[in-house]
């Protein structure tokens, strides 16, 4: 859903020698979102399901959190970062995500 030259761009790499890598925090950026929003991603322009229940359509402000949550991957790349708060998720990607959180009642 997020090409790996917008994240590569994003991230300011110009090589290919880390492309595994960052592939993977792309696929895991996508997996976090749907995990914490409890939505399931279908790509721009394919047809949501019927009935839509939780799904939802891929949009900007999901590719920008996104891309903010792999370049924090990408910057610290351990689990831990002395000498910082720890924090579960970058403030500006769960703002980004959170008007998109499915909360069951």
């Amino acid at each position: 859903m997020i090409d790996l030259g917008t994240v590569k761009a994003h991230l300011r790499v110009d090589g290919d020698d880390e492309d595994s890598l960052i592939q993977g925090y792309t696929d895991a950026a996508l997996s976090t979102f749907e995990l914490w929003t409890n939505r399931k991603l279908i790509a721009e322009g394919e047809p949501l399901p019927d009935p839509i229940g939780n799904a939802l359509s891929f949009r900007k402000s999901i590719q920008q959190g996104a891309l903010l949550l792999i370049g924090h991957w990408y910057a610290t790349r351990e689990a831990v970062a002395v000498g910082t708060i720890a924090t579960e998720m970058p403030m500006a990607t769960q703002a980004l995500w959170k008007p998109h959180r499915w909360v069951n009642i």
